[in-house]
């Protein structure tokens, strides 16, 4: 997170909130009694959010010693609806709300919505790799894979990776759909989902999205909460776990945050101490083959990852404004897909 510096920047910031957005803005603040005045906003954008432009909202308390009043507004991407519903992300929100998961509903507006402010720390690219943390993410993970959620219980990856693919398609250039193979990628799809749909899988509902910049963390009392649920939906773990692996190779507040490393990929020794915190949170107690059943899974869902993200890249960079180099970002996706197949198929060696 990074706050605009000077006043003539913070203006500028600030008239990027929406007059609809403005007036939610006011009328909240107008019912709490230590703010002084409700059109004194201070607007700071939050870096690293790749799909909408998060900005924080806050206004001076007029109570000494008092912290000030603050709120997420959240400004939803050009073109985003080709990614999901947003009216069943809504939904999800409001869900996971009662559910004590995360942020309250504050207001909508017709661009995007406000959000209750987590007083909390969002994760950085190292905390990922800091083994307290990473404890306490593989434990909140089951807790959210657990949850109770309405709707279908059906896994929805490989109906989102085919409607993307189409998506990808209409969109890009005969140069580009050249460049990324889209041509093949339907029966690479059809080779995942024939080699990873076996009965033992364990399906619930994910996050796939679980990148550093969708935790936070309460320095005192050591909870971490999970947001942002725009890509939510019933999945196998094993997917849900290998794309948050996958995110390692990330850090999207750098100079160049489309750079992926993936030499900061887990190693076998982190993965397994990942799945047997995550296996055993719920009380049980997973036995050796459980636990390297669930580690190859996981590897072969790393392929999927690379997939879903790729074509992700190539849809975003033809209808999102955000300053993010989306072409580059999904052509090392799709690059480490194909390095990585033959390893981990054993199909692609047939």
């Amino acid at each position: 997170m990074v706050e605009i510096g000077d006043a003539a920047q913070g203006n500028e910031v600030a008239q990027r909130i929406p007059e609809e957005a403005r007036r939610i803005l006011h009328n909240l603040a107008d019912k709490w009694s230590d703010v002084a005045d409700s059109k004194a906003l201070e607007v700071v954008q939050l870096k690293g959010a790749m799909t909408n432009e998060v900005y924080q909202v806050k206004w001076p308390s007029s109570e000494e010693a008092a912290a000030s009043r603050k709120v997420l507004v959240r400004i939803y991407g050009e073109g985003v609806d080709m990614f999901f519903n947003r009216e069943d992300e809504i939904r999800t929100f409001e869900c996971m709300s009662r559910h004590g998961q995360g942020p309250r509903l504050l207001g909508r507006f017709p661009t995007g919505r406000i959000e209750e402010f987590i007083h909390a720390r969002t994760l950085s690219a190292a905390d990922l790799r800091d083994p307290e943390i990473s404890t306490l993410i593989a434990s909140k993970l089951r807790e959210f894979h657990d949850l109770d959620m309405p709707g279908p219980k059906n896994v929805f990856l490989w109906d989102r990776l085919r409607n993307w693919l189409q998506a990808a398609k209409s969109l890009c250039t005969p140069e580009e759909a050249k460049e990324f193979s889209l041509d093949t990628i339907e029966q690479e799809i059809a080779t995942l989902e024939n080699e990873l749909s076996g009965e033992n899988q364990r399906i619930g509902f994910c996050h796939n999205d679980l990148q550093y910049g969708n935790i936070m963390i309460d320095e005192e009392t050591r909870v971490v909460t999970i947001i942002d649920y725009e890509y939510t939906s019933f999945n196998p773990i094993a997917y849900d776990i290998a794309n948050h692996f996958s995110e390692m190779a990330a850090d999207y507040h750098t100079d160049t945050p489309h750079i992926l490393d993936f030499n900061k990929y887990p190693d076998l020794a982190e993965r397994k101490r990942f799945v047997k915190i995550y296996l055993s949170s719920s009380g049980e107690k997973p036995d050796d083959t459980e636990v390297n059943r669930l580690l190859e899974d996981i590897e072969k869902y790393t392929l999927a990852s690379h997939l879903v993200w790729g074509l992700w890249g190539i849809i975003s960079e033809h209808v999102n404004e955000i300053d993010f180099d989306y072409m580059e970002y999904a052509r090392q996706r799709f690059q480490q897909f194909w390095a990585m197949k033959p390893l981990l198929l054993s199909s692609s060696t047939k």
